[in-house]
């Protein structure tokens, strides 16, 4: 997504995350169970693991709750689910496409449950294949462009991670935006912090190859309302899409908030 989509998107998520906190939780203690199942519950052998960890505890979930999704994923602890990721494609208004990564136990359940999220708020479900081919999945490092009292340049940030294995730093709002192949995102997110720059977001995304312009609020607002019901399934983990506001939408959209 370009600066003011994905600037005004993130903007609009966080205000969804603050008043679903607990579902969050739920999601990113997830998250981490899988990723112990995966790879075992040693962080330092298991770098998924690691990325995982540290996603839960920049949104503060409480220590215990981590270390008991890696005892259960690990198989240290009973009660683990038997958890597979599905992919599911949509589209909302003026034609933005919608990709929905969940992580459940029960496929007709999540079937169900994104199916009516969609089709509720104005959405269609999408052919397999015909949403997913329009996105790369990729590593991406979220890096504040100010942190502490200094502002963090692109050049600095491409220059700290381009021997790690960095393809591309675009910027993102407030944001860089650092990109790279999903095999290297541990060891670039290394050479990030090992230069002194701190990051918000270190993880495997779907990043859209091409954007749907938006200029239109409503149109920006049924998508979103897309968006927060998809959110709202405790299934679903990640919905990416390829909206592009427009400067004037993205300013309105902050009015609104």
């Amino acid at each position: 997504m370009s600066g003011h989509s994905k600037w005004a998107t993130t903007k609009h998520k966080k205000a969804v995350i603050d008043a679903k906190r607990g579902k969050l939780f739920a999601k990113l203690v997830k998250g981490i169970e899988v990723a112990a199942r995966l790879g075992g519950g040693d962080p330092s052998g298991n770098p998924a693991l690691e990325l995982a960890i540290q996603k839960a505890k920049k949104s503060s979930v409480p220590n215990d709750n981590i270390d008991r999704a890696v005892k259960r994923g690990s198989g240290a602890e009973s009660g683990g689910a038997d958890y597979e990721t599905i992919m599911y494609e949509a589209y909302g208004s003026a034609g933005v496409a919608l990709l929905i990564e969940c992580l459940t136990d029960n496929r007709n359940r999540s079937a169900s449950e994104v199916r009516v999220a969609v089709t509720r708020n104005g959405g269609t479900m999408a052919d397999i294949g015909s949403v997913q081919r329009g996105f790369s999945r990729m590593g991406v490092i979220d890096v504040p462009k100010s942190q502490g009292g200094r502002d963090v340049s692109e050049d600095e940030v491409l220059e700290a991670a381009l021997d790690a294995g960095v393809e591309e730093v675009v910027e993102d709002g407030d944001n860089w935006e650092v990109r790279c192949d999903p095999n290297d995102l541990d060891e670039v997110r290394k050479a990030v912090e090992g230069a002194g720059i701190d990051w918000e977001v270190a993880e495997v995304q779907f990043v859209a190859s091409f954007e749907t312009p938006v200029d239109d609020v409503e149109v920006a607002n049924r998508v979103f309302r897309i968006i927060d019901a998809l959110e709202d399934c405790d299934d679903v983990q990640n919905v990416y899409s390829n909206l592009d506001l427009t400067p004037e939408v993205a300013a309105q959209l902050e009015e609104e908030e």
